[in-house]
């Protein structure tokens, strides 16, 4: 607990002698019209983070309870809801998964010191739109908060809650945003250009993409990587999705290119 009150305190610019540098502003959005609840028993943590907050526009309510929580997260028209994973009486986890059955739709990022790829993988699925680790940089707050309110403020981007962001083919899901593979109830966790043709390939299932359209798609205009990159990928990729004995996923087309699906020889 010291370290995260350390790590978190010394970075915040409410506190007497920490200078702070200006965060770059929410484009086309009036922060002061954003509402953040933060629900978390830590005051240590709390004040100064709520402080933190508010200096960047934002209007921050604070709980430190489950039941205190739940309660301003159902009556209160909130933009964000920052959410402990350890609360007294009702755990953080419970009331995201509480909430998501009602039909609440605000995002909710989880604040918590449990770190190892299933409890990412728990949280995630409770209902949570992000999952930040303890200790952590103000600035990596920050940015996240501000990536979470652009989403639910703009009605032109996509939303990383909604269907169309977790693509299943077959006995695969992927949860593009958060890097997050699925197979046979386990859970594969990618990097992002991994995350990105997987991707790709479910997108267009049983189509050829030939390299030229999977460069295109992976690195754009800029500057091209080397020929083998993209087999190196390829391979990183099918080790991690792929089962053996089982039917391949993803087929190569020689000379070509490569086809996703299973039976697409």
């Amino acid at each position: 607990m010291l370290s995260v009150e350390l790590k978190i305190l010394s970075c915040f610019p409410c506190l007497p002698g920490f200078p702070i540098s200006p965060s770059p502003p929410l484009p086309s959005l009036h922060m002061v019209d954003l509402r953040i609840l933060l629900v978390d028993d830590e005051v240590e943590l709390t004040e100064p983070l709520s402080c933190a907050l508010k200096r960047e526009g934002y209007a921050v309510d604070v709980a430190d309870n489950g039941p205190s929580g739940m309660q301003l997260a159902l009556e209160g028209n909130y933009d964000l809801l920052i959410l402990d994973w350890m609360l007294p009486q009702i755990p953080g986890l419970e009331i995201c998964q509480q909430l998501r059955r009602t039909g609440y739709h605000t995002p909710v990022l989880f604040l918590t010191a449990k770190d190892t790829l299933d409890d990412r993988v728990i949280g995630l699925d409770a209902g949570a739109d992000d999952y930040l680790v303890k200790p952590f940089e103000l600035r990596e707050l920050l940015a996240r908060v501000r990536a979470l309110l652009r989403r639910s403020t703009n009605p032109e981007m996509p939303q990383v809650t909604s269907p169309a962001t977790s693509i299943r083919v077959g006995d695969l899901e992927l949860d593009l945003y958060n890097q997050l593979a699925y197979r046979q109830n386990q859970a594969i966790e990618l990097s992002e250009k991994e995350a990105q043709l997987l991707a790709y390939f479910m997108q267009h299932a049983g189509q050829l993409l030939t390299h030229t359209q999977i460069h295109q798609h992976l690195w754009g205009n800029g500057e091209q990587p080397s020929s083998n990159v993209l087999a190196a990928l390829v391979r990183l990729l099918r080790r991690k999705i792929e089962t053996p004995g089982e039917a391949p996923l993803i087929h190569t087309v020689y000379g070509k290119g490569y086809r996703f699906g299973i039976g697409s020889d």
